[in-house]
């Protein structure tokens, strides 16, 4: 077995490493939640931490690692004998596609019903009780598994419930979520359930990335030899966080520290109090760190960069972030005066009436912690999910010749709910009707593998007739496997909206594409909520682009809109086919992902020889394939030609006005456009 990586030779991450070892000192802070850019060291740095934990002594046999000193009265595998042993802290894995079984743990449901017995196989919870819970990529976590996984983290215990027969186990652990911002965001209510959260971003400073290269040489070159020349350094570092655990209940947080913390909460309109009590743990944690017993404001300070960035209200489009300034000006006034007990240690503060910079600074009253970062971490929380993938086009920052800057879209607005005609099966979400695993009974089938959710009233209607020739003499009924009977279930899946937006001179008349623009950022606000997939092809002069790739990323999306800028002729064809094309690549990669097209032009053609024609044949390609669609015709003035409704005609869509873009009218009627030409696909697929 490999050994991992050790935690203090990883370079740089200041902020990473000290929330991971905050988290090791005091686990009720709550965990850490990663984000950053591919490459950036988050798995290693985990990894290296569940090696420099200090070893637990655990229940011998026990499968849910109970403490001796303490054992679980309710641990499925008890009674306990007075048997203990000592094993490293784990640091288990959950991968992406796992089911909820994995997570939680399996109950062998044919069993309790047939033989009454609960025969339980943990899951992986249980295994990292008392350890780390890793969870890479946890934004394309499914919904449910995040809520169950946070839950758990929450309240220190897993329920497994299926059918009226429960199991609950201890279920306590550090938990770290790592998450790329440009593959999508979590959602709000999420965000707020980890403790902390830090910006990783790969240095700029040639010397420090020399030094990453020459330390990941080195290891791969002899892993064993590397861990060994770092061992003293391992060792000083499990040593204090061993001193840390043992300082942390004799840390005193002083009203005054208080009232900063719920000071600083306020004035960053957090919701809730979480944040208040996470900022007060960490805190504490930082003093024990310090190897002090009291908090200092710096410690507040500190506590507040790790705490608050994800949880400031914020527009669902931003990026987390903090304003230190704030933080600074909003720190002093609410400091402990000089003569309180508890400012005698506190850091010098800045007086006005003193010949000193009243100014202060980083260093100064409240700002002991690290200055301000210079990476896209720092204080404005960095341009996250916006910077284009390799590959990706970006739109031009200043207008060519022949082109106009890009305008400002108009103030969003709540749409009505679009969804997809027919019955699904794609990736849950919350937009169109589908099959899953989660959601209202609709009927019942032969389980295919192991049976998870057990439909009772057509289990025990198949098992009724076999009962006489089973030899029942009793009451009870005698069940097989033949027998069971899985729920079918309906829910809610996300779709992929992909804009295809005419960015040609004809689309030019600022007001116009400030409506049009408003309108898509609309429906992207509505795609963040249903946990859609978008994308954003544009065309325009002699040629079409995907601006943005099929992705969760909707703030991406909505950046790409915002800076587009417009002007040139208008290849409507190349548009058409470059969205086809995109479809068809998406299709091979999420099959069951049902797409709808936004075509947002007047309906000219003017790019290439016969544009109209050529236009009339790609459009022909997406009624071939049943994909569903609406044009948006952007065309004004007296005399309409109507080319947008000929080219919905042609794609097997329905054409809206520019004029009916308001609030109240624009999604309504897209999901009208959808419901017209559903049935014919389904059909058309069904058979």
């Amino acid at each position: 077995m490999t050994v991992p990586f050790p935690f203090t030779a990883v370079v740089g991450q200041d902020d990473l490493r000290l929330a991971l070892l905050l988290n090791a000192v005091s686990p009720a802070v709550g965990g850490v939640l990663v984000r950053g850019e591919k490459g950036t060291a988050k798995s290693t740095a985990v990894r290296a931490l569940a090696a420099l934990l200090p070893e637990v002594e655990v229940v011998a046999g026990c499968r849910f690692s109970c403490d001796p000193a303490k054992p679980d009265p309710a641990c499925p595998d008890g009674p306990h004998e007075p048997a203990f042993e000592t094993r490293p802290s784990r640091m288990v894995e959950l991968p992406v596609g796992a089911s909820e079984d994995r997570l939680v743990g399996a109950l062998d449901i044919e069993r309790a019903l047939s033989e009454g017995v609960k025969a339980f196989e943990p899951g992986l919870l249980a295994d990292a009780h008392r350890g780390i819970l890793y969870v890479d990529e946890v934004n394309l976590l499914h919904d449910h598994l995040v809520d169950l996984l946070l839950d758990a983290a929450a309240m220190g215990a897993s329920y497994v419930e299926r059918e009226g027969v429960s199991v609950r186990h201890a279920a306590r652990f550090l938990l770290v979520g790592t998450m790329n911002p440009e593959e999508g965001e979590l959602r709000p209510q999420l965000l707020d359930r980890f403790g902390l959260t830090v910006e990783v971003a790969a240095s700029r400073e040639p010397d420090q990335r020399v030094e990453v290269v020459r330390r990941r040489l080195a290891y791969d070159d002899d892993p064993a030899g590397f861990v060994a020349r770092w061992a003293d350094e391992e060792s000083d570092v499990r040593q204090r966080v061993v001193a840390a655990r043992e300082l942390l209940p004799s840390v005193v947080l002083g009203d005054g520290v208080l009232r900063q913390i719920a000071a600083t909460c306020a004035a960053f309109e957090v919701d809730g109090m979480r944040a208040d009590i996470v900022m007060a743990r960490t805190a504490t944690a930082l003093a024990a760190w310090a190897g002090r017993t009291e908090v200092l404001a710096e410690d507040v300070r500190q506590a507040a960069l790790l705490a608050l960035p994800h949880r400031r209200r914020r527009n669902p489009f931003d990026a987390p972030g903090l304003d230190e300034d704030k933080l600074d000006e909003t720190l002093e006034e609410f400091a402990e005066p000089e003569d309180s007990p508890d400012a005698a240690d506190a850091p010098e503060s800045s007086d006005a009436s003193e010949d000193e910079d009243p100014d202060p600074g980083p260093d100064g009253p409240g700002g002991g912690g690290q200055p301000p970062s210079s990476e896209p971490d720092g204080p404005q929380g960095g341009d996250t999910g916006a910077q284009p993938e390799s590959g990706e086009s970006v739109p031009a920052q200043a207008p060519a010749a022949g082109e106009q800057s890009a305008v400002r879209a108009a103030e969003p607005f709540r749409t009505k709910v679009l969804s997809v005609p027919g019955l699904g099966e794609g990736a849950a979400g919350r937009r169109s009707r589908a099959r899953t695993e989660h959601g209202r009974t609709t009927g019942a089938r032969r389980p295919r593998g192991t049976l998870t959710k057990l439909h009772l009233a057509a289990t025990v209607q198949a098992a009724a007739p076999h009962q006489r020739t089973r030899g029942r003499s009793g009451p009870g009924l005698v069940v097989r496997r033949d027998d069971l009977r899985q729920a079918t279930r309906e829910g809610r899946e996300g779709n992929l909206v992909l804009f295809v937006v005419d960015a040609s001179g004809s689309m030019a008349a600022r007001q116009r594409m400030s409506a049009v623009k408003g309108a898509v950022l609309s429906l992207l606000l509505d795609a963040y909520q249903r946990r859609d997939k978008v994308g954003l092809v544009t065309f325009r002069g002699s040629a079409a682009e995907v601006a943005l790739p099929p992705t969760s990323s909707v703030d991406a999306a909505a950046t790409r809109l915002e800076s587009l800028p417009t002007g040139g002729r208008t290849p409507l064809a190349a548009g058409l086919l470059k969205a086809h094309d995109v479809l068809r690549v998406e299709r091979l990669r999420d099959p069951a992902r049902r797409p709808l097209v936004v075509v947002v032009t007047d309906g000219r053609a003017t790019g290439g020889p016969e544009p109209v024609a050529l236009a009339g044949r790609a459009a022909r390609l997406f009624a071939a394939d049943g994909t569903a669609s609406v044009v948006v015709d952007c065309e004004s003035g007296h005399v309409r030609l109507g080319l947008a409704g000929q080219l919905a005609g042609e794609l097997g869509g329905t054409a809206v006005t520019l004029d009916e873009l308001r609030a109240d009218s624009i999604a309504g009627l897209v999901r009208d456009v959808q419901g017209t030409q559903g049935p014919q696909r389904t059909s058309r697929r069904a058979a």
